[in-house]
């Protein structure tokens, strides 16, 4: 039952964001909102939803770990495997933006989530400093949006705008609205009950479930997006649409849990000593990678996806004892 239980809620978690991104994005077009914007804050932060939805049910169901684990699971997953398997599909291009602002902002959040987390708690008001960032930053993408290259906006235009019937179509977007929102919920309370009873048979920690199914899990709807647009070949979407999810994540996601929680969020200590640096490291090896021509190859794919390999080999390994 609780195997069904995962499945079922993954797939609810799942639908549930893509029906929540195309309601809003549509609603957002018929609104006048460049498609661009759509595809920097909706399109990312709506294929975030699942971690959001998770992690809120596993801090008030009083299972922290999986709460931050879902997240710095998830920023690790979305860099090495998301990043791998899109650039092995087609190379990638690396917009200025990404490498002047936004990677360096998700490597200074990563290293900020590590300083207000040694304490082993993320704090009220830790938390509300983190979803203050999250409007701050929503902010400068609007206003950085208007300066950005005719290319760009084509292209996000092109994968997000909807058709004008559908944009005016507001009773079935404000349903889809509803109903991802819906979906999330119930979606979030099966996987987390199952991730819980999947730890207690299997003999592991909370930590590691969330680090691994769960993490991946959420995942899903970023895996989509980025192999999707890398089929396209709207290369800038696969890797901002990573960048961005990664950015919420923290902001987001963490501010918002912490916010609901009203006490906080506990931190584990192996998160502190391992799992959270790693994070750190994957956020800086973006740099190097990102600065080579502007563009993700299909080695440093390769390379990516062997770090993903890695590092769940060394969750396994360490479940295992």
């Amino acid at each position: 039952m609780s195997i069904v239980l995962f499945f079922l809620g993954l797939g609810f978690l799942v639908v549930g964001a893509e029906a929540l991104v195309r309601g809003a994005g549509r609603m957002a077009t018929a609104l006048g909102i460049s498609p661009l914007i759509i595809g920097l804050t909706i399109v990312a932060f709506g294929t975030s939803a699942p971690e959001l939805a998770v992690s809120i049910k596993a801090a008030l169901g009083g299972q922290p770990d999986i709460a931050v684990g879902n997240v710095v699971g998830s920023n690790i997953f979305n860099v090495l495997f998301i990043l791998g398997v899109s650039a092995l599909i087609i190379p990638l291009a690396v917009a200025r933006q990404l490498i002047r602002v936004d990677v360096p902002l998700m490597i200074g959040l990563s290293v900020l989530l590590l300083v207000l987390s040694l304490d082993g708690r993320l704090c009220f008001w830790e938390c509300l400093l983190l979803f203050v960032g999250l409007l701050a930053y929503v902010t400068l993408l609007i206003v950085h949006s208007r300066r950005e290259s005719k290319v760009i906006v084509d292209e996000y235009a092109e994968a997000f705008a909807a058709s004008p019937e559908s944009a005016n179509a507001w009773v079935k977007n404000i349903a889809l609205v509803i109903v991802g929102l819906a979906l999330l919920v119930l979606g979030s309370r099966w996987l987390v009950d199952a991730a819980v009873t999947f730890a207690r048979y299997l003999g592991v920690s909370e930590v590691v479930v969330g680090l691994t199914i769960v993490a991946a899990g959420t995942s899903l709807p970023e895996v989509v997006t980025s192999i999707v647009a890398a089929l396209r070949g709207e290369r800038d979407i696969a890797v901002g649409n990573v960048v961005g999810s990664n950015i919420f994540n923290i902001m987001g996601v963490l501010g918002l849990t912490g916010l609901v929680a009203r006490d906080g969020i506990a931190v584990a200590p192996n998160l502190l000593v391992f799992d959270i640096p790693v994070m750190i490291v994957v956020a800086l090896v973006c740099l190097p990678i990102f600065f080579t021509g502007q563009r993700i190859s299909r080695g440093e794919g390769v390379l990516l996806l062997a770090g993903d390999c890695a590092y769940t080999g060394y969750l396994v390994m360490l479940a295992r004892g």
